[in-house]
């Protein structure tokens, strides 16, 4: 079959939604894969690419529109590539994105899942995020094209928190001095809404200190080295490598949805961090080991248990490798992997060593999928909780918890 031609008049029927935010349509045996609609609605669009049986095409216009549109707040929306979501109300991108979720563990992971049964967790849907990254080009500052490495100019950003908007303005401000280094090409700004630190993404040439010593001028707050972020009572350090959760409202309750009333002699923090749950997790379980591959992130958590007086053993080494040298389960283990998932060698020892409960936290539902699709042979899968720490994106971050069948 010729792949559909589809041009600016062409009305499509959108299905559904997919993980990565397009809408999904059908027409003479081919997907087409669309941004910026909602399930329901019609639309008219033009083809943009092809890959295999899959169209691409973009919005041209509505012809009957979905009631969960709404107007989006941001001028860039549809040319920034930060967002995919700001069109729809956010009751119903919670509603689809549980949806995708259970699509997702149906196709990947052969697990049935009534979308009622999935906890869902609210965020603040604006102002949340608490670390951007901003880019520079012939003075302008901004962010990036979806895909693309072309600059969308913009002044302030509705899902990025006060302070970040803050600095948003004085970068815009600073770029167009003579003093702003011409060969710096993006900055990456993490703060607590007191401080902010610096890192440099991309450059040509190293940044010189007093630029540094400039932005501490400009923008108030600014810390040359670690942050410390305050959750609920405890001081994380944070160092410019380190990662750290990026929604300010939801980050002081993860612990609590990824730990629960889990409670025992011994468990294990897998791919660590700074410590975001090792520290609550060691004042629930006598004996914590932290596993954290980073060097600098491994450092922060040393740090950060011994200024809150608790005794973790902390090990700068990679997950598989811990788990290879291990012969003995803990009571609880809790992962929070990249986006890539759990190493297929994890998940053989997790199978290996049989601990009594499992807590997964993923950011990608198809490498979650992949992953329980394995530990299902031994587990059961208590429960699944959606944290939307992403609104108005597509992303999805997940709490599977899971129990190992007697």
């Amino acid at each position: 079959m010729l792949p559909f031609s589809c041009n600016v008049g062409t009305e499509l029927k959108i299905e559904k939604l997919i993980y990565g935010g397009d809408g999904l349509s059908r027409v003479e045996g081919e997907v087409i894969f669309v941004p910026y609609v909602l399930p329901g609605e019609t639309v008219t669009a033009e083809r943009t690419g092809a890959r295999k049986h899959v169209q691409r095409a973009q919005l041209t216009g509505i012809v009957e529109a979905s009631p969960d549109r709404v107007p989006a707040p941001c001028p860039t929306f549809g040319k920034c590539g930060g967002c995919q979501y700001q069109h729809a109300t956010y009751e119903s991108q919670l509603r689809n994105k549980r949806e995708i979720l259970v699509e997702t563990m149906r196709r990947t992971a052969r697990i049935e899942i009534d979308p009622a049964q999935i906890t869902t967790v609210p965020s603040e849907p604006f102002g949340y995020r608490n670390r951007a990254q901003f880019h520079f080009e012939n003075g302008r500052v901004g962010f990036r094209e979806m895909a693309s490495k072309k600059l969308v100019p913009a002044e302030q950003c509705p899902i990025s928190s006060p302070k970040l908007n803050q600095v948003l303005t004085g970068l815009n401000r600073m770029v167009r001095d003579r003093r702003w280094p011409r060969f710096l090409e993006s900055l990456e700004a993490f703060t607590d809404e007191r401080s902010v630190q610096w890192n440099v993404m991309e450059s040509e040439r190293p940044v010189a200190k007093h630029f540094f010593e400039w932005l501490a001028e400009e923008i108030p707050g600014t810390v040359l080295g670690p942050l410390d972020y305050l959750v609920n009572n405890d001081e994380f350090r944070v160092s410019g490598q380190s990662f750290f959760q990026v929604n300010r409202h939801l980050v002081s309750s993860m612990d609590e949805w990824a730990i629960g009333a889990a409670r025992g002699q011994s468990a294990w923090d897998l791919y660590a961090g700074v410590g975001l749950f090792s520290i609550p997790l060691a004042r629930r379980f006598a004996d914590v080991t932290a596993v954290e591959g980073g060097r600098s992130a491994a450092a922060d958590l040393e740090r950060n248990a011994r200024r809150a007086g608790l005794e973790i053993l902390t090990l700068q080494e990679q997950t598989a490798e811990f788990l290879a040298a291990q012969d003995q389960a803990p009571d609880f283990v809790l992962a929070d992997p990249p986006r890539s998932g759990l190493e297929k060698a994890v998940t053989g020892h997790l199978l290996r060593l049989k601990p009594k409960e499992i807590a997964i936290v993923a950011c990608d539902p198809a490498t979650l999928a992949r992953d329980l699709a394995v530990l299902t042979a031994e587990y059961n899968l208590e429960s699944l909780t959606i944290l939307d720490l992403f609104p108005q994106t597509f992303h999805i971050e997940t709490v599977a918890r899971l129990t190992l069948r007697t």
